[in-house]
């Protein structure tokens, strides 16, 4: 007799706390599933590819960026063919299959060609891999943004991004556990297993769907619009973003981010450097940043996810993270010390993933379909990295003159007043969007 007030009582607790409805429930937890295999993926392999871009020294890296938005940009109308030319659970699972045969590739090289690898292929692996992290987590947002309307992404978004977030605790964890008994290379299956796993993942949540269509839910339904192909051109994406000033906003609003979160990173790669010089010591002390930063991440994901946005909204969600930034880079600047770094990143994160990321994947929730899946990918790959770029050389130039924090806040600054008011400006045109749609 106890257990029907038990079932009874849970989602009367999920809608208080998260805003969540008995039927999406599943899709929901599919969906943190998804998102926590494929931020283990990445941050399994994370530490190790800081340490061999540091290789050959911190002004390679800015370079590296270069050839990495040279990449995206070549990328991006091969993945606007595949989105034009197949259905969407089928080029989703290309992509991901594909970069899951790559580790294959590289556990191969590593494993039979251990002479072969070197300086060269190292910054190759740095290159792929910062593609791989871009199109992994662009089309999981891209699939969220189509799979769920702009009323569930602004009340779940957040939700679903403490998925991310635990494998982002898991995953350097895991490799820190199996880096001595199963080697290095044999990371790379494990990553590539991760990846296996979020295929099937994004299979179930396309599948399920009784939150979108009602009770009544069935299979032809979701067969019939998953049989349905987007088309359009290669290069649709782009276009759209120049003729839009709604997502060319968006796309300058990723640049501003792109360009803060690069300062803070090569922050981090200089206090590295100044403090350990060995290969292996650099990549423990990342991997250490990376897991004590996740898990500050998550104890402010959890107490911030999904209030203010529903609360305040959009506008203050995306105005957030500027203002913040701004903040920890003036504290940065005055103490310059280690605690103050990782303080300076759990917030970033923090916000960035409980907050203005599903905030500003919300935002794509009311363009059409083929701008979910082609405009977004060139924003979130080819611009995103432009962003890197742009961040790169600004702070090296700054290092060069001898300028270093204190000339960095006098950028970050201005910038981060711009795109604040970027993020008001976009909150409140999705809001019409949505407005309108309904």
């Amino acid at each position: 007799m106890s257990n029907p007030p038990s079932r009874a009582r849970l989602p009367v607790f999920l809608q208080q706390a998260f805003n969540l409805r008995r039927e999406e429930v599943a899709p929901v937890l599919i969906a943190a599933l998804f998102f926590f295999c494929i931020l283990t993926a990445l941050m399994l392999l994370r530490p190790a590819r800081d340490a061999l871009g540091m290789a050959r020294g911190i002004e390679a890296i800015r370079w590296l960026f270069v050839g990495t938005a040279v990449v995206t940009l070549a990328v991006n109308p091969v993945f606007g063919w595949m989105v034009s030319r197949f259905r969407r659970l089928h080029f989703i699972s290309a992509t991901y299959a594909f970069f899951a045969l790559s580790l294959c590739g590289f556990w191969a090289l590593l494993m039979f060609v251990p002479g072969a690898v070197g300086e060269r292929s190292g910054q190759v692996f740095y290159v792929w891999f910062s593609v791989f992290n871009l199109f992994v987590t662009m089309v999981f947002w891209a699939l969220l943004a189509d799979r769920f309307s702009s009323d569930q992404g602004k009340r779940f978004f957040a939700l679903i991004a403490v998925g991310g977030t635990l494998g982002a605790i898991f995953g350097p964890w895991l490799a820190k556990t199996l880096a001595e008994p199963l080697g290095t290379p044999n990371l790379l299956l494990v990553a590539s297993g991760f990846l296996v796993l979020a295929i099937v993942c994004a299979w179930l949540l396309v599948w399920i769907r009784p939150d979108r269509c009602g009770a009544h839910a069935d299979a032809p339904a979701a067969r019939a619009e998953e049989a349905e192909r987007i088309g359009g051109s290669a290069w649709a994406g782009l276009r759209a973003v120049f003729a839009s000033p709604y997502l060319l906003g968006i796309a300058g609003y990723v640049v501003l981010m792109t360009v803060m979160a690069t300062f803070i990173y090569f922050t981090r790669l200089h206090m590295v450097a100044a403090a350990e010089a060995d290969l292996d010591a650099r990549t423990a002390l990342f991997g250490n940043i990376d897991m004590w930063t996740q898990i500050a991440v998550l104890a402010l994901q959890v107490a911030l996810t999904g209030h203010i946005i529903r609360r305040f909204g959009l506008a203050v969600a995306l105005a957030a993270l500027p203002i913040a930034t701004a903040i920890g880079f003036v504290g940065l600047a005055i103490y310059g010390s280690f605690t103050v770094l990782i303080l300076l990143e759990a917030a970033n994160r923090a916000l960035q993933r409980g907050l203005t990321r599903p905030a500003r994947e919300a935002l794509f929730t009311v363009v059409g379909r083929e701008d979910k899946y082609k405009a977004k990918a060139f924003i979130d790959t080819f611009v995103y990295r432009a962003g890197d770029v742009i961040g790169a050389q600004t702070e090296g130039a700054l290092v060069r003159l001898g300028l270093a924090l204190g000339g960095l806040v006098s950028v970050v600054v201005p910038l981060a007043l711009v795109w604040a008011a970027l993020g008001i400006w976009l909150g409140r045109a999705q809001q019409k969007r949505s407005g309108a749609a309904d």
